[in-house]
């Protein structure tokens, strides 16, 4: 009777494990073992790639994917690497490479980078997401799948 499940469709609520290996075989992140993962198809809770292999998908059901580098996180792009002037991290902050380190947009978001060199009057710093570039092996395990909510009209309809 899994055909009587809701499948997962763009705006569906979903609850799932997952986890992300790479061919290596490291655990680059999972939820297994700890909380299910809750949200919303299509509220960027997800990457797009990873967000794209769950479609079709019902609770109970599990999968694994091997997915490239663009399905996933991307390619590296050698845009997001910048300089940043030292003087904009606080005297008292210990640097060093391979730190991850958060950063305020203008938009008020909040930026994680990996600091990759430190030099007298700058740290440079690559934005890239630390996936990204990597062939990944995607196992999720849907727990529960939600319809999308509907929205009603101011006349009831």
């Amino acid at each position: 009777m899994n055909e009587m499940r809701p499948k997962i469709i763009p705006g569906s609520g979903v609850t799932l494990h997952f986890s992300l290996t790479l061919p290596d075989g490291t655990e680059a992140l999972s939820t297994y073992g700890e909380e299910p993962l809750t949200f919303n198809m299509g509220d960027g809770s997800m990457v797009a790639g990873l967000e794209l292999a769950l479609y079709g998908l019902r609770s109970g059901m599990e999968q694994t994917l091997m997915l490239t580098a663009e399905q996933a996180f991307g390619m590296r792009d050698e845009d997001k690497v910048h300089p940043v002037p030292r003087e904009d991290f606080p005297p008292e902050m210990v640097l060093e490479p391979g730190q991850v380190v958060a950063f305020d947009t203008p938009a008020g978001d909040e930026l994680a980078g990996i600091i990759l060199t430190l030099e007298d009057a700058r740290v440079v710093v690559d934005f890239n997401h630390p996936l990204a570039g990597q062939e990944v092996s995607f196992r999720v395990s849907i727990l529960d799948v939600q319809p999308p909510a509907t929205t009603q009209t101011t006349d009831g309809s």
